[in-house]
């Protein structure tokens, strides 16, 4: 089961920090994602993380902004989002990834239930 929790309203140019606490299985086994989706749009890849942390991926629209970690003694991953825009807000999900850690929304195999994040002008 994955758990996300940290979305709420900010302002433009503010920050927020999402988690994600995984129950029930190896955390330490899976690549983690964070996607998102806005209304009316599909859901997009945001940042991916590998198994240990040592390696990263972002997608264009938040490379520099944010920040994806994990603690897998802690087995939760972590979105760090700092100068936030208003085509930032969207419903954030976590995702797990038992062989990869790509931006394929398609290759995660466990998903979390959402947490809204709403960015105002």
């Amino acid at each position: 089961q994955l758990q996300a929790s940290g979305g709420g309203l900010v302002q433009a140019g503010g920050s927020l920090s999402l988690s994600c606490a995984v129950s029930g299985r190896s955390f330490s086994y899976y690549g983690m994602a964070w996607f998102r989706q806005a209304p009316g749009k599909e859901r997009e890849f945001v940042a991916a993380i590998s198994r240990d942390g040592s390696m990263t991926n972002y997608a264009d629209s938040v490379e520099g902004r944010f920040t994806i970690s994990r603690d897998n003694a802690k087995n939760t991953v972590y979105l760090q989002m700092n100068s936030l825009k208003p085509e930032d807000t969207a419903v954030y999900y976590c995702a797990a990834d038992r062989s990869g850690w790509g931006s394929r929304k398609n290759d995660y195999d466990y998903w979390g239930q959402g947490t809204q994040v709403t960015v105002s002008s």
